[in-house]
């Protein structure tokens, strides 16, 4: 009737299972396992265990002879945003994708608060992502479970700056539904601002 709550590792504890799991794997002189420790927060053990895997098998594909950080970039994409799709030709759809993509980047690097750009890409993803931009998570917010009000409006602008990209470029008439994930996550962390937090005009109430 015991029941033991095993909590997702630290930044140490992550870069210290990936030592073990490399111990059997021939791993590139240039791999920082601290790096890729502070680049997978979140991850559990069997998530490290996976990534390293997956660079093992690409490493393999290509005839190399040891796993270098191109690999373990790679296997770190397929575990978050999927396999990667065929890449998308010049057109109209390509140009909006990537003024869209460049607008959450681009807020990510000048809005205080934000989370740390890592990578932005347009070669599209299994299931109809068409690129992204990535960020690095905050790990001491992470970690504290403690989130700023400042943090999370910096939240909501970064995720609508693909939206306001289009705008800006393409014209308020022709914004595609392709900020729809977008706006899905700016009403659920709005939703919690106001009902939650205390966070809004309406004052320190918690509504649901």
């Amino acid at each position: 009737d015991r029941r033991i709550t095993v909590d997702l590792p630290d930044r140490k504890g992550r870069e210290e299972i990936l030592s073990v799991h490399a111990r059997t794997r021939p791993l590139d002189e240039s791999v920082s396992l601290a790096d890729w420790a502070a680049r997978t927060p979140g991850f559990s053990g069997a998530d490290l265990s996976n990534l390293l895997n997956e660079a093992a098998i690409l490493t393999a594909r290509r005839q190399k002879s040891s796993i270098d950080d191109g690999a373990m970039g790679d296997a770190l994409e397929r575990i978050t945003m999927g396999l990667t799709a065929a890449p998308l030709q010049d057109s109209a759809k390509k140009r909006l994708i990537a003024y869209h993509e460049v607008g959450h980047a681009l807020l990510t690097t000048l809005v205080p608060h934000a989370d740390k750009l890592d990578k932005v890409t347009l070669l599209p993803r299994a299931g109809g992502v068409g690129g992204f931009a990535r960020t690095m998570p905050d790990e001491d917010i992470l970690d504290s479970g403690l989130i700023s009000r400042g943090y999370l409006r910096a939240r909501l602008v970064v995720t609508l700056g693909g939206r306001a990209a289009e705008i800006v470029v393409f014209g308020p008439s022709e914004v595609t539904q392709g900020a729809s994930g977008d706006l899905v996550q700016v009403s659920r962390i709005c939703r919690e601002m106001v009902t939650r937090y205390g966070f809004s005009s309406l004052g320190p109430v918690a509504l649901e």
